[in-house]
C-alpha cells in the first residue's frame, strides 16, 4: 500500500482543473428525507424537502466545497435540475461532474447501457439540465459489456473534441480497464467504492496515484462495526479532537494525494463536519494504526 504523509488541500483534476480535496456527492438529493438512506434507497424522485436541498447545496460551497457529484441516473436527471437551480451560473471555481452509461427503467433497477448513441444523446441532456455548454468532467458510469469499450470512450472522447467536455472519467473500473481506456483518451479522474470498510479497489488506488489520476471515493465514510468506540478510528479521533467520520476521510486524503473523497449527506451540521476534515493532519503512525483495521466484505452499493 502506498502512502504518504504530504496532504496538499487542492488537486487538479486533468492537470488544470483545481479542486479542493472534500467534493461533495448529490447523490442522495432525492425523494423524502427518511427514504434515501442505505442500499436500498430508490434516488428515483426529485427530492420533497426542495428548498432544504437546495439551501444544503449552496451551504457546501459557502464551506469551500467546489466539487459537486451527480449523475443522470440520479432521480432521472432531476438531480442535475437541482444542482442547476442551486448553484448556476456556477460563480466562481464550482465544478460539477456527472456521469452516463446507467438506465433507470424503474425504482429499483440500475442497468448499465453503453450504446455510443445514446452516451452521446445523456451527455446533451446532461448539458441542458446543468444549463452549462461544456461539461468539466465527465464520467462512464459502468462500463457495458455489450459494446466495445473503443466505442464506449470514443463517444466521449467525440464530445470532447467538440468541446462539450473538459475532462474524461471512469466508475467502477479495475486496473486493466483503466489502462484499455487510457489508450483510446486522456483519462483524469476514477471513481469506485472505497472507504476503511471496503478496499478491494487498494490496485485502483495505487495505480491513479501513480499517473496522477484523481481517485474520488464513493460511500467514503461507510465505517461499520470497525469505528467501534474503543477501536482504533475512534481512538485516533480523539487523539485528533476530530470525529470517527472526520478520521475516516482524512485517512482516505492520507492516502493518496490524488484521492478526493465526495461523501453526501442531507444534513448541514455532517457537511461542515466533512467539509473540516480537509484540515485534519494524521502522523505516520496513527495513518498505519488506522490501515490496520480489517476490511469488512460485501459492502458493495450502487452510485
Amino acid at each position: 500500500m502506498a502512502t504518504t504523509m504530504d496532504n496538499p488541500t487542492i488537486f487538479p483534476i486533468g492537470g488544470d482543473l483545481p479542486v479542493r480535496r472534500i467534493g461533495y456527492g448529490a447523490m442522495r438529493l432525492a425523494g423524502a428525507p427518511d427514504a434515501r438512506r442505505g442500499r436500498t434507497a430508490h434516488i428515483w424522485t426529485a427530492p420533497t424537502d426542495r428548498a432544504a436541498s437546495i439551501a444544503l447545496l449552496r451551504r457546501a460551497i459557502d464551506l469551500g466545497i467546489d466539487l459537486i457529484d451527480t449523475a443522470d441516473a440520479y432521480a432521472l436527471g432531476a438531480n442535475e435540475e437541482l444542482i442547476a437551480e442551486a448553484l448556476h451560473p456556477y460563480a466562481g471555481s464550482v465544478t460539477v461532474a456527472t456521469k452516463v452509461g446507467v438506465v433507470r427503467p424503474s425504482p429499483t433497477e440500475w442497468v448499465t447501457h453503453g450504446h455510443p448513441a445514446y452516451l452521446r444523446q445523456q451527455t446533451e441532456l446532461a448539458l441542458r439540465r446543468l444549463r452549462v455548454e461544456r461539461i468539466e468532467l465527465l464520467q462512464l458510469h459502468r462500463i457495458d459489456p455489450e459494446y466495445p469499450l473503443a466505442e464506449q470512450i470514443g463517444a466521449l472522447k467525440q464530445l470532447q473534441d467538440e468541446g462539450k467536455v473538459r475532462h474524461l472519467g471512469l466508475s467502477e473500473v479495475s486496473v486493466d480497464e483503466i489502462r484499455a481506456a487510457s489508450e483510446i483518451a486522456p483519462i483524469a479522474s476514477v471513481q469506485n467504492l472505497y472507504n476503511l470498510a471496503d478496499r478491494s479497489h487498494e490496485p485502483v488506488v495505487d495505480f491513479t496515484a501513480e499517473r496522477g489520476i484523481a481517485f474520488l471515493p464513493y460511500f467514503p465514510v461507510a465505517m461499520g462495526e470497525h469505528a467501534g468506540a474503543e477501536g482504533p478510528l475512534a481512538s485516533v479521533a480523539r487523539e485528533l479532537g476530530a470525529t470517527p467520520a472526520q478520521t475516516a476521510l482524512a485517512w482516505l486524503l492520507h492516502r493518496s494525494p490524488t484521492v478526493i473523497p465526495i461523501p453526501g449527506t442531507s444534513s448541514p451540521d455532517h457537511l461542515a463536519e466533512n467539509a473540516a476534515a480537509l484540515q485534519l493532519r494524521l502522523s505516520a503512525e496513527q495513518f498505519a494504526r488506522i490501515a490496520s483495521i480489517a476490511p469488512i466484505a460485501d459492502t458493495a452499493v450502487s452510485s
